[in-house]
C-alpha cells in the first residue's frame, strides 16, 4: 500500500471515530438536557457568556457517568447549581469566588469540566456514594467520588497510579 493511501485510510479512520465521538457525546448531552440545564452544570459567568454553548467546556467522560450515575444508579433528581444558594458546584471559571481567591496553584477537577458536587433527593451523600459503588460496573469509565462530605462529589480526573474503577478520597 502506498503512503499516500495508508494516509488516507488513516485519515478515514479518525474521522469516522471522530464523527462517532461527536454522535455518542451529542446523544449524551440530548439524554442529560432531561435532567439538567446547563446551567446547573456550569458557573454563572461562564453560562452569561457562552449560555448553551457551555456544553462545550464539560469533559465527555464526566457527562456520561453523570448520565449513568443520574438515569441509571441513582435513579433520582440531583441539584448541582441551582442559582440561588449553589453556583460554583460544577465547572469552575477563574473568576468564581472559590478560585480567584487562591494563592497556590489551583488544579482541580471542576476547572477542567471533569467534576460537579450534587445533593441527590431522598438519599444522603453516603448512601448516594455505596449506591455508586455498588454499581460500579454501569460506569463507563473510572470515577473519583470524595468522602467524608455531605454533598456527592464525582469526578474523571485521572489520578496516577489509581486503577480503582470508583476511587474514594478524603481533601
Amino acid at each position: 500500500m502506498s503512503k499516500t493511501n495508508l494516509l488516507n485510510n488513516c485519515y478515514d479512520k479518525f474521522v469516522t471515530e471522530d464523527i462517532i465521538k461527536i454522535m455518542k457525546r451529542n446523544d449524551i448531552i440530548q439524554e442529560l438536557s432531561e435532567y439538567f440545564d446547563i446551567k446547573e452544570l456550569v458557573c454563572p459567568h461562564t453560562y452569561a457568556k457562552h449560555k448553551e454553548a457551555s456544553w462545550q467546556f464539560l469533559d465527555t467522560d464526566w457527562l456520561h457517568c453523570l448520565l449513568i450515575i443520574r438515569r441509571d444508579i441513582l435513579k433520582a433528581p440531583m441539584t448541582c447549581n441551582n442559582g440561588s444558594n449553589y453556583t460554583q458546584r460544577g465547572l469552575r471559571c477563574n473568576v468564581c469566588e472559590l478560585v480567584k481567591g487562591k494563592s497556590n496553584n489551583y488544579l482541580s477537577a471542576h476547572m477542567f469540566g471533569k467534576a460537579g458536587d450534587f445533593t441527590v433527593k431522598g438519599m444522603t451523600a453516603e448512601q448516594a456514594r455505596e449506591k455508586i459503588k455498588e454499581n460500579a460496573d454501569l460506569l463507563p469509565c473510572n470515577i473519583r467520588i470524595e468522602g467524608g462530605v455531605s454533598w456527592l462529589h464525582f469526578d474523571t480526573m485521572n489520578q496516577w497510579g489509581i486503577v480503582d474503577k470508583v476511587y474514594e478520597f478524603r481533601v
